[in-house]
């Protein structure tokens, strides 16, 4: 069994979610794999194919050094490079909010992977719709700190929103696990999750009607 209390295995508490989901062997693909933490991980205490795309020259250099294969490029224009049924898992992490056209990434990661976990901030918990509606201005809490002019969100979306298009799509929700900022699974439904979950974590397949 891994012991997370060394340094070297600390992962940021959605991230060490990430990995439980993940079988050991695997080719896994990161998109917006950052500086690799969660690829070097894998790499080393589940010995995956990993393989990462960063935006940031900065991030890429980071997982360069860490021997991580990374690439720069963005899940908007380049995840259509790859090969139907390339990786085992594809991951997005706290990113879908991110992109332009998040309904195309969606299913671009289900193109290229067998499963794909998908992670996101929750713009419906109760702090963001307490601070929209007591302070009129664009919600600054614990798990969304930027102000509404230097985020990169730009798709505001709750976890009912994201299970709605899923479920337009025809996607498999394999398994849902709301939790808090600190990591912690919270075990309910997704429309008590849309209300008291920080964030959202959706490990996800192609169904039948997004297959044909």
């Amino acid at each position: 069994m891994t012991d997370y209390s060394k340094p070297e295995n600390t992962l940021r508490p959605d991230l060490k979610l990430i990995a439980d989901l993940i079988e050991s062997d695997s080719r896994v693909l990161d998109v917006g794999c950052a500086d690799g933490s969660l690829l070097s991980f894998l790499v080393h205490h589940k010995n995956i194919d990993g393989r990462g795309i960063e935006i940031s020259q900065g991030g890429v250099n980071a997982c360069v050094a860490k021997g991580l294969f990374a690439i720069q490029g963005d899940a908007d224009n380049d995840l259509s490079e790859y090969p139907d049924g390339s990786f085992d898992y594809v991951i997005l992490s706290r990113t879908l909010q991110a992109v332009h056209r998040p309904k195309n990434v969606l299913l671009e990661l289900l193109r290229i992977g067998k499963k794909a976990i998908v992670t996101i901030p929750n713009f419906g918990q109760w702090r963001v719709r307490l601070s929209l509606m007591t302070r009129g201005r664009m919600p600054v809490t614990r798990t969304l700190k930027k102000t509404w002019y230097n985020t990169d969100n730009i798709h505001f979306c709750t976890i009912l929103d994201l299970f709605d298009l899923m479920h337009q799509e025809g996607i498999k929700v394999r398994e849902f696990v709301p939790h808090s900022k600190a990591g912690k699974r919270l075990q309910m439904g997704p429309a008590r999750a849309n209300l008291f979950a920080d964030q959202g974590l959706f490990l996800i397949e192609p169904g039948e009607t997004s297959a044909k």
